[in-house]
């Protein structure tokens, strides 16, 4: 982060890399991955096939069982990845998020 510059992100992201599919609205394919950095609110994932900023995903995360969500798409690092941010989650989901931040921090 450069000098003076805010951290807007309202959770802290953790570096653990967790499978993720991405589907985009209207598309029956997904596109699996990782995340390189997983949050309650959202997450980074590096893929040389890019979305453009505010593309609406499906994405399912394996976090053991499935924690499901719609995500918006709100960086773009050409051929790098995308920043992405949860914007609707059952809270099932979001305790299961939650439950495996919170174990993944445990570990050394």
């Amino acid at each position: 982060m450069a000098p003076g510059e805010q951290n807007r992100r309202k959770f802290p992201r953790l570096k653990v890399s967790v499978p993720i599919e991405l589907r985009p609205e209207g598309s029956q394919f997904p596109i699996r991955g990782a995340t390189s950095d997983l949050s309650l609110n959202g997450c980074y994932v590096e893929m040389t096939f890019t979305f453009p900023v505010g593309t609406v995903l499906e994405i399912r995360l394996q976090l053991g069982e499935p924690a499901l969500a719609l995500a918006t798409v709100v960086t773009c690092d050409t051929q790098v990845g995308n920043g992405i941010t949860f914007t609707k989650m059952l809270p099932e989901d979001q305790d299961r998020l939650r439950s495996y931040l919170e174990a993944a921090e445990k570990l050394p």
